[in-house]
Order: structure tokens, then C-alpha cells, then sequence
């Protein structure tokens, strides 16, 4: 394994999250949900841009025909990004307008092209968010409702993860050949109080998955059963997303956050070689 490295040139983050690897631009995405920010790295490692939007965003997805998919406030909306830094936006559908302090927090598109995503409350305290299904003809289906922070959406080709980190417990849905997912199950509970609570997800080729782990101060991977199979501890406490990239997609970036921290190093960007390969992110189809 190669060492962690902080990548320093891009700063730190209030609340880093939504991690995107474009294989089509050989290019890093991610958000900073509290300073309303889209964050790209180059494919040099080294050309930093920033776009800065008018409300919290979520997460960024990559649209098949071009452009993304953002989690824009508590909106569905697509998402031009110009390399001057500015931006446009438009919104695909609108299911939480009436739920008033709640945000979008993350999202995973499947193979079939749909988009996962979470809603919660801004300050996380009440169990008002939900968990949605956008499909690519741009019809919402909500899935389950009394989250407080709905997080990390992980998506193989039959599998899908996600977590109410309130509830420190990390959910399992079959994927059904049509992308409809069957019903959760408990999969990993983080009964640990060393483990931190569960945040952000991805999976690698081989099925196992990959957690950062909240007030843990680390990444954690665990095998397709479930078992805890690799702990990688991190200089950051308040660890919020991870995912694979890097040309051979054996890179892995995890991103953190400094809001309410007095660890320095919380906020940065951090990233290092594990040893197993990440799957390309699914695109939004609609």
C-alpha cells in the first residue's frame, strides 16, 4: 500500500463530501455540502477549479449524454460547469420543495442509470429525510422516509448500500435485473464506539466495501460478509466519503471535514494506493 498523502493544494473543506472519479475526463469531483462548492482536480493532479452555486450541494453525478446531475438544495437539478468557474443549472425534479430545513446529502447512480439519494435535515437532528429513487425518464420514487442523516449510497452490479449514520447501521438491498431495489436489510452495525459511525461508501472489484468512518479517524473495509477486513487510519477524525480513481482506478480519495473540529487536518483531501481496484461510477441515464 502507498502511503496517505494530503492533497494540499485544494484546501480545506467544511464539509467535503460527494466524491466523483470521471473516467470521461480522467477528472476528481466533489462538493463542499456547507460552502455551496463543486471542487474538481485535473487529471495532472495539479489544475484546481471551483464553482461556486447558490445553496448546498449534495453530490455531482456524471449525465450519460454530458453535463451532471446535482442534489442542488432539496432539488434534482442538472448541472453545466464551464471552466471559468461558472455554472448553470435546471431543475429535474423537485420532491422535497415542502420539507422546509431539509438538504441533500449523497447519491450513487445504478448501472441501469438511475440516481440513489438521501435527503436530511440541516442541522441532523430530526428523522425528517428520505431516500429516493430518480429514474431516467425523471420519475421519483421515495423508498423509505425517517432518516436523519441518510449517507453513502454504495452501488455494485446486483448490490446496494446505504447508511443512516444516526442509527451507526449500514443497509443492504439486493438490486433486482429491472434497478428496483428488494428490501433493506441490516448488514453492518458499528457497535464499536472506536469505529467512529458510518459515513460515505464505494465498493472495489472484488466486491468488498470500503466505509469512512465518522469521529473514527479512519477508513474501514469489509468483506462481502460483512467482516471487517482492513482498518486505514487517517491524520483527519471527521472522515465523510471515499471512492476509487486514478487512471487504473486504484487510487483512493477520501475527503473530511472541518465544520465543529479543532483537529487541523480536518477538512483536507487525502488519498493513497489500498491495493484493490474501484469499479467505474455509473452515469445518470435520463
Amino acid at each position: 500500500m502507498e502511503g496517505i498523502r494530503t492533497i494540499s493544494q485544494t484546501g480545506r473543506h467544511a464539509l467535503g463530501e460527494g466524491l466523483l472519479w470521471s473516467v470521461r475526463e480522467q477528472a476528481l469531483y466533489w462538493t463542499d455540502i456547507l460552502s455551496h462548492r463543486v471542487h474538481r482536480l485535473g487529471a495532472d493532479g495539479r489544475t484546481h477549479t471551483v464553482w461556486q452555486l447558490d445553496d448546498h450541494v449534495g453530490w455531482i453525478i456524471e449525465r450519460e449524454r454530458g453535463g451532471f446531475v446535482a442534489g442542488i438544495g432539496r432539488r434534482f437539478c442538472t448541472l453545466t460547469l464551464a471552466d471559468d468557474g461558472t455554472w448553470s443549472a435546471e431543475v429535474l425534479a423537485a420532491p422535497e420543495d415542502g420539507a422546509e430545513g431539509n438538504r441533500f446529502n449523497d447519491a450513487k447512480a445504478d448501472r441501469s442509470g438511475a440516481i440513489w439519494a438521501g435527503s436530511m435535515d440541516i442541522g441532523c437532528t430530526r428523522s425528517s429525510g428520505s431516500f429516493y429513487r430518480l429514474d431516467p425518464q425523471g420519475t421519483v420514487q421515495r423508498i423509505a422516509s425517517g432518516f436523519t442523516i441518510p449517507n453513502g449510497p454504495a452501488i455494485g452490479p446486483d448490490v446496494l448500500f446505504h447508511t443512516d449514520t444516526a442509527r451507526r447501521t449500514i443497509f443492504r438491498h439486493m438490486l433486482h435485473d429491472d434497478g428496483h431495489a428488494g428490501p433493506a436489510e441490516p448488514y453492518i452495525v458499528f457497535a464499536d464506539p472506536a469505529w467512529g459511525v458510518p459515513d460515505g461508501m464505494c465498493l472495489d472489484a472484488e466486491g468488498g466495501l470500503w466505509v469512512a468512518c465518522w469521529d473514527g479517524g479512519a477508513v474501514r473495509r469489509f468483506t462481502p460478509d460483512g467482516t471487517l477486513d482492513r482498518t486505514i487510519a487517517l491524520p483527519g477524525t471527521q472522515i465523510t466519503n471515499v471512492c476509487f480513481g486514478g487512471p487504473g482506478l486504484d487510487r483512493l480519495f477520501i475527503t473530511s471535514a472541518a465544520d465543529g473540529s479543532t483537529n487541523p487536518v480536518d477538512g483536507a483531501l487525502f488519498t493513497l494506493v489500498p491495493g484493490p481496484r474501484g469499479l467505474p461510477a455509473n452515469r445518470y441515464a435520463g
